[in-house]
This record gives structure tokens, sequence and C-alpha cells, in this order.
């Protein structure tokens, strides 16, 4: 056992749990997220910029750096400019300049320039964030999760890309815990996930994993104290960007969906979840509204759901529905279903004793 940092990197918040397995304590912080606080770096300068790093989530980043290029000289590294596109001649028609490696490292000490680096973990903050706990910046494993869409081939949609990665996976262990990976493991195309793990060599651990955070959002949500004891339940994560929910049975997983935030009404919920759980929802049928896909591997019925459990900073749309759907926290805490799901998936792994989530 020992002591772990858990991390969700979301498009809102920073989500960050260190549990100490050995005395049972943690200790959690919300901060804003990565790419909020970069974006906020990249508005505060003036003048050219040089982007090194790796991808990492793009959103307010992407967009500053678009809006920058408009009245400077932008230049990034290929690795870089994946944060906006993996297409880089999409990157370089709203006028940023992909260079090479050599020229981008002799660029940061142009005087011409101001210096940017792109990624998710932030190593540096991070300690500043542990430290500030009164936790030491040490830790037995790291567990990181973030939603990675993957780098799909020319012509495949990167939603369809990333349910087939998904599915993929799940065929012969359909369990969260399956998109789990030590950070030596991560499947080449998740590139998002392959970045943080390699800026993860910078932290002070001999154990990192990987997961894809909606993953992890429906087995933390599943580890809530409410969820003890039924079989069946409908859980839902309302994040920040994105809304998962999955029908699990006895911790295996029956089906999910994924949509954007932004989509998702009290109304929509109502039939995503009753269509969920009676198989009816169809992986197109949410593509063509606008989601992100659905997985369905087997129907135990609405009228067999025992429990339907919301978390998530938005989890108050879930107000206006019509289904008798209650309000979870994970750990005593809503914003920690990532982290709570990273955390049981690592102890599966390791064959940890099981925690009360309480």
């Amino acid at each position: 056992m020992g002591r772990y940092l858990l991390l969700d990197i979301g498009a809102g918040t920073l989500d960050m749990l260190c549990y100490d397995t050995d005395h049972d304590l943690h200790y959690k912080a919300v901060v804003r997220s990565p790419v909020r606080v970069l974006a906020d770096e990249i508005r505060q300068t003036r003048g050219n910029l040089v982007v090194t790093g790796c991808e990492m989530g793009g959103g307010p980043v992407s967009q500053a750096l678009i809006d920058r290029a408009k009245t400077a000289d932008v230049r990034m590294s290929a690795p870089a400019a994946a944060t906006i596109h993996h297409d880089m001649q999409r990157v370089a028609a709203h006028g940023i300049r992909v260079v090479d490696a050599a020229e981008a490292e002799a660029l940061k000490s142009d005087s011409r320039f101001h210096h940017i680096r792109t990624g998710d973990l932030q190593p540096d903050r991070l300690q500043r964030l542990v430290l500030g706990l009164g936790v030491p910046f040490d830790f037995d494993a790291v567990a990181v999760c973030a939603q990675d869409h993957g780098a799909a081939p020319p012509g495949v949609s990167h939603l369809d890309f990333r349910h087939r990665m998904f599915t993929a996976a799940l065929a012969d262990n359909p369990v969260p815990e399956t998109l789990l990976y030590r950070s030596d493991q991560v499947p080449a195309e998740m590139n998002r996930l392959s970045a943080i793990a390699n800026d993860a060599k910078a932290l002070p651990t001999d154990r990192v994993y990987l997961m894809d955070s909606g993953m992890a959002a429906i087995l933390g949500a599943s580890m809530d104290v409410l969820t003890a004891d039924r079989r069946r339940i409908l859980v839902l994560d309302i994040a920040t960007s994105h809304t998962v929910g999955a029908a699990v049975e006895a911790g295996v997983l029956c089906g999910f969906f994924e949509y954007h935030t932004t989509d998702i009404t009290a109304a929509r919920l109502d039939r995503l979840l009753t269509d969920l759980a009676d198989g009816k929802l169809s992986h197109r049928r949410v593509i063509d509204q606008g989601g992100h896909g659905a997985y369905n591997r087997r129907a135990f019925g609405y009228d067999g759901v025992e429990l339907i459990l919301a978390t998530g900073p938005r989890r108050r749309l879930a107000l206006e529905s019509n289904l008798p759907i209650i309000f979870g926290a994970p750990w005593g805490d809503n914003m920690m279903t990532g982290t709570v799901g990273v955390m049981e998936a690592v102890r599966r792994r390791e064959g940890l004793p099981p925690i009360n989530y309480l």
C-alpha cells in the first residue's frame, strides 16, 4: 500500500486527491483546469509566441493561440500544435507556423518571442498545490484521468474512433477499470494520455497510471455509498464539458453514452437513461444527435433499475428530470468522482484491500 496522487484533468477544473492508504487519510483540492490557466497565461503576454510541449486539452488554449495568430507571429512545434488539431494544414490555416523541434528550441532564447509550453500535467504547479495541502510531494503511485479522443486515421470521425477504442477494450472484460493503463502500456492511438504519461516522468513516483476520464467517472460514481447493495444501477456524471451515463450490473458495464454537456437537457436525459436501460440506445442515434456515441452490451430493463445516481459539477441539470435521480458524492465530495474512480481502478489492478468511499 502507500501514498497515492489521483488527478482528474477536466475542461473546467483540476480535481486532486492525495490518499495515504496506511493511515486512511485523504486530502483534496479542486482548482482551475490546466487549459484555463494556460489560456490566461497566453492572453496575458504580448507579441510573438513560440510554443513547445505536447498535446493537451484544447478549448481555451486553442482559441487563445488562434486569436494571437491574427495579430502576431505564432510558431508551434508539431507535438504542441496537435492541441489545436492533428491535421497540421488545418493548424496552418489559422496563420500559425508549425516548425520542427530544433527551430522551436532555438526560438525559446530569441527575445522577439515569448515562450509557452503546452501540457496537461504542469508538474511545477502540481508540486505547489500538493505542498500547499501540507503533503510531501512524493508518492508510491500517481494516477491521472483525462478525456482522450484518440488520433483518428484520415476519413474516420474522432467520435467514432473514440467509441471503437472503448468497445474494443471492453469486448473481453466489460468493466471500467479495463481502460486503466500503466504509463508504459498506453495504446499509441491514445495520444493525449500518451503525452501525459511522458510528462509524468518528471513526477516523484515509481508507478504512473492513465485512464480515460469517462470510464473513471462511471467507476467513481458507482462507488458512491448510496449504491451499496444495489445490483442494477444507472450512474451519471454531468461534468463541465461532457456528460456520461452508464448502466452497471454488479460492477459490470451493460452500456453507456456520452454527450457534450451543452447538448443535454433534462428531457433528453430522461430518454437517454430509460432507453439505455432498455437496450434501445444505439451508437448511430447518439452520433446523429451530436453525441459521442453509445455502447450496448446487454439490457436489464428500466423496470429493473434499483437506483439512478448523478454526480458532476453540472448535475443540477438533473433537477428537472422526471426520473427518481438521487445525487451522490463519492468520498463525501461531488467533485471527486473521477479521482475516486481512478483510485478504485488502481486498487483493483494492484490487489489492494477494499476502500470504503464514505
